[in-house]
């Protein structure tokens, strides 16, 4: 193998890369692959930077490729921005390889987490990117953000803190609980002593179909749909404890037919490292190295015709938990469905905003994975249920859906709800989902009772007979920012008030999909 390093020049600022190459000299198929995640490399001079790479599966196959520190980040210049200039960024890396003497009219991208969303804020795709792979992060910017108008301090709050001119090495005013400042819009400037433009707009748009979403570049604009109708071969990756795998999931679902026949989407029973060390639980052959021996390399032969897929085509691989085997197929929702009536009478709990409630695990929507949780009941507004025990063994697939029949003695609050499997270790959390009240009813008068749905991401896990499921209800988690129980754009309140929730248990219940 051979390599070495440029610094190339665009929009003012130096991006630190690195080419590596077969020892032969010719022109390859070309791997794309933008990092910000290079700390490590900003002390060490440029030569010792590139001794940091080493040998590469791709270049023994037949490929190039490059490697670039994203803006801001390791040894290029300028200032990290999350997600605000990769588009530019990433065209030009693409512009300056086709110049190069190496470039054989192909090119493939690669990447996890935000080393893929560089890669969405490019579509659509040009005509020589010809395949991907894609891991564990999905192309809608909301998805990062907030869970229906909850932002989540879980994953994008604390994150976007270490990223925000990560290279400067200043001190930021950041502690676990800074997110439960009052009003939140005046975060950026306390943290990061400035304005934060992008951040700040987020914290202005909590809706889902807020045209912010779709239009702006603060929104993900340039990532929306991104590869619908890329029509080219794609493997997706998440777990089923990733922290968007509801949102990768979605994107699956939405690909043209044409472009889902050509791509895969793989999904193992871990978090978003997707390894065993991230979990309380070792599922066997659940890594899917573990599983399936198979390298990126192999995937991108396969989209040059070298060998076949490693994964059937058009279809979702993915692992049945505690059934412990992996699966390939359609991945619909179970046929059969099962309510679990959630009590009897009524149960009112205080909720106060000064002291929200914590639970373990970030599930699939926040940092943390799955986790044991603690003793039901653990706190005055923590409210828990257990269903009867499972008659027989049942495989739940798909989405599970609940719904509460609530009142409250506010204008707005929200109501939380966590589900979990009983195991001998204890309570294994399996989804959470969190809502308003003036999402379904945005006149509530408090004290009328209404209805509120629930949806949990998809899943596909195995009750036993004898297990139990168990179902947490209530108004805060602290993987998202709190509700304050006044009505309006939570970002602008400057007071919180104390509620009084009430759920009618026996006109609320679980509902599961089964097969």
């Amino acid at each position: 193998m051979y390599k070495y390093f440029e610094y190339v020049e665009f929009d003012g600022e130096k991006f630190f890369t690195v080419v590596r190459l077969p020892e032969k000299e010719g022109k390859y198929p070309t791997v794309i692959i933008r990092n910000p995640y290079v700390d490590p490399f900003i002390d060490l001079s440029d030569e010792e930077a590139l001794d940091q790479y080493g040998g590469t599966d791709f270049c023994n196959r037949g490929y190039a490729v490059v490697v670039q520190h994203c803006r801001g980040c390791g040894k290029s210049t300028g200032d990290c921005i999350p997600y605000i200039h990769e588009r530019e960024d990433g065209l030009y890396l693409r512009e300056w390889i086709r110049k190069q003497s190496f470039y054989n009219g192909q090119l493939l991208l690669s990447g996890g987490s935000y080393l893929s969303s560089v890669h969405f804020t490019t579509a659509p795709f040009e005509s020589d990117v010809i395949g991907a792979v894609l891991r564990v992060q999905d192309c809608e910017r909301y998805n990062c953000n907030y869970r229906n108008g909850f932002y989540k301090v879980g994953l994008h709050g604390g994150w976007y803190v270490g990223m925000y001119k990560r290279n400067k090495r200043w001190h930021k005013n950041f502690a676990g609980d800074s997110y439960n400042l009052l009003p939140l819009s005046d975060f950026s400037k306390t943290v990061f002593g400035e304005s934060v433009p992008d951040f700040d707009e987020i914290l202005k748009h909590p809706k889902r179909d807020d045209p912010f979403w779709t239009t702006s570049r603060y929104g993900g604009a340039e990532a929306h749909d991104a590869i619908k109708n890329a029509n080219i071969p794609i493997l997706l990756e998440t777990r089923f404890y990733d922290i968007y795998t509801g949102g990768i999931f979605d994107m699956w679902n939405n690909l043209s037919d044409e472009t889902k026949a050509k791509c895969a989407l793989v999904v193992n029973p871990y978090a978003h490292g997707g390894t065993k060390s991230e979990s309380p639980i070792e599922f066997p052959d659940g890594e899917v190295g573990e599983a399936f021996k198979w390298s990126e390399a192999d995937w991108f032969d396969a989209v040059l015709g070298k060998r076949d897929f490693p994964y059937e085509l058009g279809k979702v691989t993915y692992y049945r938990l505690f059934e412990n085997k992996w699966a390939t197929d359609d991945f619909e929702h179970g046929k059969n469905t099962k309510r679990f009536t959630i009590g009897d009478g009524e149960r009112t709990y205080v909720y106060n905003p000064y002291s929200p409630a914590s639970f373990k695990g970030g599930l699939s929507c926040n940092f943390g994975g799955a986790k044991f949780q603690d003793a039901p009941n653990s706190r005055y507004d923590i409210l828990s249920f257990y269903t009867d025990e499972f008659a027989e063994d049942t495989f739940i697939k798909g989405k599970m859906r609940a719904r509460l029949t609530v009142k409250t003695d506010c204008e707005d609050t929200c109501f939380y709800m966590r589900i979990s499997i009983t195991k001998e270790e204890g309570d294994y959390g399996l989804r959470d989902d969190i809502n308003s009240v003036c999402n379904f009813k945005p006149d509530y008068v408090p004290g009328e009772y209404i209805e509120m749905d629930f949806t949990f991401d998809e899943h596909a896990f195995l009750v036993k007979k004898g297990e139990k499921l168990r179902i947490d209800i209530s108004s805060s988690c602290n993987q998202y920012v709190r509700h304050t129980n006044n009505k309006g754009l939570f970002s602008e309140q400057t007071t919180a008030k104390v509620a009084h929730n009430t759920v009618v248990l026996d006109k609320s219940y679980l509902e599961i999909c089964f097969e």
